[in-house]
C-alpha cells in the first residue's frame, strides 16, 4: 500500500503540532512501524482509543456521522485522527482531534484506524482540539463561545492571543464570546441548532431576549426578520405602528428600502435639497464590522 501524503491541517494546527509541510502519514492497511510509546503515524486498534471528555464539540449530527460512515466504507479513512497517549489508561490513547472519524469508523466496522500520535499535555491538547474544530467549522456558535472562554481561562490568554491561536480575527472571538451573555434558554436554542449565530447576535440587541427567541423559533423567522423584529421592539409601539416615512418623498423612501435590503440594517436618509446625511443603525459588532468592510473594500 502506498504512503498517502498528509492532507493540510490548517496553518494554525500545523504550527501547534510543529509539523513540516512534507510530513507523510501511513495510509490505512500499512502495518505500524513505531512502538506503542513513540510519537508518529501508525494504525491503532480502535478499542485502544477513547474520546477526550474535555472535547470542545459535544454534539454530533447523526446525519453527518452516517454520511462519513458510508464514505469510510467506500474509500477508507483518508486522514488520520490525532491522539495522545492516554493520561489515565496505560497502553491506550485519547483523541485530540478527529472524534467524528473515529465514531464513523467504529460504525463502519473498522478494527484499526490511522492515527498521528503526539505527546501532549492537557492544556496543549485542549488548545489543539479547539483549533482543529474551529478551522474545520465543526463547532456550533455556542460550543465555539464556550471553547474560547475555556481556552482563555486555561491558558490565561487575552482575546488577542486567543484569536491568533485559533486563526480568527479578534472581533470574531469577541463577538462569539458575547453569546455567553444570552440567557441559558436562548443558548440552548443555539446549541441544538434551533437558532443560528446570526439569530443569536440579533437577539443580543434586545431586552426581552427569551421572549424574542421563543417567537423566532416558533415562527421560523430568518435572521433578517429577527433583526427587523428587534428594531421594531427597540422603536417602541408608537414608532413601530406609525407611518415610518410619512414626511419623506417616495424616491428617498425607496432608496432607504433598497439600502436596508442590501445591508440587512436600518437606514435613515435625511435629504435637504441635495445635501444631508445617511444613518445606518447596527445591532451588533459583527454588523459594524460588515459596514466597515463594505466601506473600505476596493
Amino acid at each position: 500500500m502506498a504512503v498517502e501524503s498528509r492532507r493540510g491541517l490548517g496553518r494554525g494546527l500545523s504550527a501547534l503540532l510543529g509539523e513540516s509541510e512534507d510530513e507523510t502519514i501511513v495510509a490505512e492497511g500499512r502495518p505500524a512501524s513505531a512502538g506503542p510509546g513513540l510519537e508518529g503515524a501508525r494504525e491503532i486498534p480502535i478499542e485502544l482509543i477513547h474520546r477526550n471528555p474535555a472535547q470542545p464539540r459535544q454534539h454530533f449530527s447523526e446525519a453527518e456521522i452516517a454520511e462519513l460512515e458510508e464514505s469510510i466504507r467506500s474509500t477508507g479513512v483518508l486522514q488520520p485522527i490525532l491522539v495522545r497517549p492516554s493520561p489515565s489508561r496505560a497502553g491506550e490513547f485519547e483523541i485530540v482531534a478527529g472524534e467524528r472519524r473515529w465514531r464513523a469508523s467504529q460504525r463502519a466496522g473498522l478494527t484499526v484506524i490511522p492515527a498521528l500520535v503526539r505527546e501532549l499535555g492537557d492544556d496543549r491538547a485542549y488548545e489543539i482540539a479547539i483549533v482543529e474544530n474551529v478551522q474545520r467549522e465543526d463547532l456550533n456558535a455556542m460550543e465555539e463561545a464556550k471553547a474560547y472562554e475555556s481556552l482563555m481561562g486555561r491558558m490565561s490568554y487575552t482575546q488577542e492571543q486567543a484569536s491568533k491561536s485559533v486563526g480568527k480575527s479578534r472581533s470574531h472571538v469577541a463577538n462569539t464570546l458575547r453569546l455567553l451573555q444570552l440567557p441559558q434558554g436562548v443558548q440552548d436554542h443555539v446549541l441544538f441548532g434551533r437558532l443560528s449565530a446570526g439569530h443569536a447576535r440579533a437577539i443580543l440587541a434586545c431586552d426581552d431576549q427569551e421572549t424574542v427567541a421563543e417567537l423566532v423559533v416558533a415562527k421560523g423567522l430568518s435572521v433578517r426578520d429577527t433583526e427587523a423584529l428587534v428594531r421594531a421592539k427597540a422603536a417602541g409601539p408608537k414608532k413601530a405602528s406609525g407611518p415610518r416615512r410619512a414626511s419623506k418623498d417616495a424616491d428617498t423612501a425607496a432608496l432607504e428600502t433598497d439600502l436596508e435590503d442590501a445591508l440587512g440594517m436600518s437606514v435613515d436618509i435625511a435629504d435637504r435639497g441635495g445635501a444631508g446625511e445617511v444613518k445606518i443603525r447596527y445591532a451588533s459588532l459583527e454588523q459594524l464590522d460588515e459596514i466597515c468592510r463594505r466601506l473600505t473594500r476596493a
